[in-house]
């Protein structure tokens, strides 16, 4: 009896998917996936940090290193986005504080890269801050997310599931 009432949500659930139309059935499907979720919270990270730089630019009016600036917004930042990280994209369980502080350490390997990486191309090539910037956020996601996806959220709970089923 059980069987047949899953069979016959599975089949109405179907019916309900086919009977989507193709464009937003290929939005739904693309969006269910970690990595475009990621790539949406990335995208909304490389806004939220990319509006405080601005904003800390623009406020201090050069009266601020813009390195100082790069390091305050860096740091609001990842407090603002790491719920999302964490419910949305990895749906990760465990301690909120431990998985904090693992993506605040991936996140300051990427701060590391802004602080090397923006003199450089600011003070040696010329380049303005905001472009120097941005050029360093293009590089920063594919990297990122393969760190975040294998030692920041990954499920150690059943990673110990799995090592006693190997041991039984």
């Amino acid at each position: 009896m059980l069987e047949l009432k899953s069979r016959d949500h599975r089949k109405s659930t179907a019916a309900r998917w086919d009977s989507l139309p193709a464009l937003p059935r290929l939005l739904v499907s693309l969006l269910r996936g970690q990595r475009s979720t990621y790539l949406l919270a990335g995208a909304m990270t490389a806004g939220v940090y990319y509006a405080l730089l601005c904003l800390g630019l623009l406020v201090a009016g050069g009266a601020v290193p813009y390195l100082f600036l790069v390091v305050v917004g860096h740091l609001i930042t990842v407090v603002i986005v790491y719920p999302v990280y964490r419910l949305v994209v990895f749906q990760a369980r465990g301690g909120w504080i431990t998985g904090y502080l693992r993506f605040y350490v991936v996140g300051l390997s990427f701060l590391g890269a802004s602080v090397v990486g923006l003199p450089v191309l600011v003070e040696l090539a010329g380049i303005p801050v905001l472009i120097a910037q941005a050029l360093i956020i293009l590089l920063s996601p594919p990297l990122s997310y393969a760190i975040n996806r294998s030692w920041t959220f990954r499920d150690r709970a059943s990673e110990s599931g799995k090592v006693c089923d190997v041991v039984r």
